[in-house]
């Protein structure tokens, strides 16, 4: 595993650079360390595994003008990294890239996949859903939102710090210093997005349709995020597979990292031509990823 800059933005990679390639789309206030529960054993089983920082999340940098932070501009960012990595037909892995999206992830999955499906080889909407957030964490959201636009991210920390539970030192410290590294324009224009995004599932199905293109909508069973039955309706709109993850919350990455890898790795063997099955031994992260 290794830290590098792809079309402009922090990634983490993980497995050989000709295996089948996996893009890894973080959510709100989070970042591509979420994904070192998975990235081992994804590459394991023999995919090329990218996880990014998307614009102004973490260590990728992003301006601080509000407009430049529209869906559109994000699912840009996704097809320059797909450029950028090579994965145009002709090239190692050529088939287009397995796009994962997490929450906040999967409604610019979705954006990406509607503005140019051309070479995305599956996609995954983890523990996302059609549309703006709903129940507590649609009221958590606005709330932070407020404070962050009145007090800015130190007002926004201390609230969060004071509801959270204790963490060891190593990960409270990694989260304090990546949450004050986000862009706080960044911030406020993702939990817009995640308030009011429109409901754009019956788009992304003919789209889908028309590309053959394979869906996967998994979460974990007691995702707080998008209620279970939004997101079974909303696979049922766009026909695709349907997948409840057992023990896990909104984050199944860290809730049930075994279960998210079997179903992600089953699904993207079924859908195409299959991984590489023998993977070269993966060498930890020389630059000890938090």
């Amino acid at each position: 595993m290794w830290r590098t800059d792809v079309a402009g933005l922090a990634a983490l990679r993980c497995g050989s650079v000709d295996a089948p390639a996996v893009l890894l789309l973080p959510g709100y206030a989070a970042s591509k360390e979420d994904f070192l529960p998975i990235m081992p054993a994804v590459a394991a089983a023999g995919f090329a595994a990218t996880a990014l920082d998307q614009r102004g999340q973490h260590e990728s940098p992003g301006p601080d003008e509000i407009a430049a932070y529209s869906l559109e501009a994000f699912a840009e960012d996704v097809h320059r990294v797909i450029g950028a990595l090579g994965l145009q037909a002709g090239a190692p892995g050529g088939h287009g890239v397995h796009l994962v999206g997490h929450s906040f992830g999967g409604l610019v999955a979705r954006a990406a996949v509607i503005a140019d499906p051309g070479r995305i080889r599956t996609l995954t909407l983890l523990s996302s859903g059609p549309a703006g957030i709903v129940g507590r964490r649609q009221a958590a959201l606005r709330t932070i939102r407020l404070v962050l636009e009145r007090g800015g991210p130190a007002a926004v920390w201390a609230a969060l710090h004071a509801m959270e539970r204790p963490r060891p030192a190593p990960t409270a410290d990694f989260l304090r210093r990546r949450f004050f590294a986000h862009n706080q324009t960044a911030l406020m224009a993702i939990a817009q997005h995640l308030l009011d995004t429109p409901d754009r599932v019956t788009e992304l199905a003919a789209v889908a349709r028309g590309v053959g293109l394979p869906v996967l909508v998994a979460h974990g069973e007691s995702d707080d995020g998008w209620p279970a039955a939004v997101q079974a309706d909303m696979a049922r709109r766009l026909a695709a597979r349907y997948e409840v993850l057992p023990g896990a919350r909104h984050d199944p990455a860290a809730d049930a990292p075994d279960a998210l890898v079997a179903t992600l790795v089953g699904f993207w063997r079924s859908s195409g031509l299959p991984a590489r099955r023998q993977a070269p031994a993966v060498a930890e992260a020389s630059s000890g990823a938090a």
